[in-house]
């Protein structure tokens, strides 16, 4: 298992009318330090909202980012960036997110956090960073961050240990998933197997295309999408 880290921030924004968040036209990701502690429930932490529709949710419901990648950013951006920055929930130090696996389990102050998806960049994310091309240069980055799906909400608070608790005997990261949403259909396939291995965890969390292909076997939905 990975080395523990510890929580460095816990952030929550609620949402806001933005010029720049396309047809909602509302935003929650500026987020900012709510202080030392917050409750983390099933629907995330405590007074946050969730704008999108396409991100959030019980399946998604924090984001946690490491702020030894938010540093890489600053350096490549030449930039400072804060924690919240990435309308991340958590700020995290001495922790490797990225290679988080699916499903994977953290045990962060009280609270027990299951690794749901990786973050993939949209056109908001976007607007809010104000720079060119971002989605595209967030996304092969492969510093993805984790959506997590909250399996024993309590308290986190500021300086509390982060470990991994548990971990699938099957691992995929996120940041290889990232490359199955993007394309890559030989990951995709194992994203698909692993969910038929590992059914506590909820492939609808790792976002389309495969939900328009119910009816299909898993090798059929891969091969039907590589054909599309």
């Amino acid at each position: 298992m990975r080395s523990a880290g510890s929580v460095l921030s816990i952030n929550a924004a609620k949402s806001v009318e933005v010029p720049w968040a396309g047809r909602r036209g509302r935003s929650a990701i500026n987020k900012t330090s709510v202080g030392d502690s917050a409750y983390i429930g099933t629907c995330g932490v405590d007074g946050d909202e969730q704008a999108a529709d396409i991100h959030g949710g019980a399946l998604q419901a924090v984001y946690a980012y490491a702020r030894e990648d938010i540093d890489w950013w600053a350096a490549l951006l030449g930039r400072d960036l804060r924690n919240g920055m990435f309308g991340e929930n958590i700020d995290l130090q001495g922790f490797d997110v990225n290679n988080a696996a699916l499903a994977e389990q953290w045990q962060v102050g009280d609270v027990v956090l299951e690794v749901s998806a990786p973050r993939i960049a949209c056109g908001t994310f976007g607007g809010w960073m104000g720079e060119k091309g971002w989605a595209k240069r967030f996304n092969g980055a492969k510093r993805p961050g984790a959506y997590m799906r909250v399996v024993k909400p309590g308290i986190v608070r500021v300086g509390d240990p982060v470990r991994v608790a548990w971990e699938p005997e099957t691992k995929i990261t996120i940041s290889e998933v990232v490359d199955g949403i993007l394309g890559d259909y030989e990951i995709l396939q194992r994203v698909i197997d692993f969910a038929e291995d590992n059914p506590q965890w909820d492939i609808s969390a790792v976002m389309p295309p495969w939900r328009e292909y119910a009816n299909f076997t898993p090798r059929a939905k891969t091969a039907d999408i590589r054909n599309r």
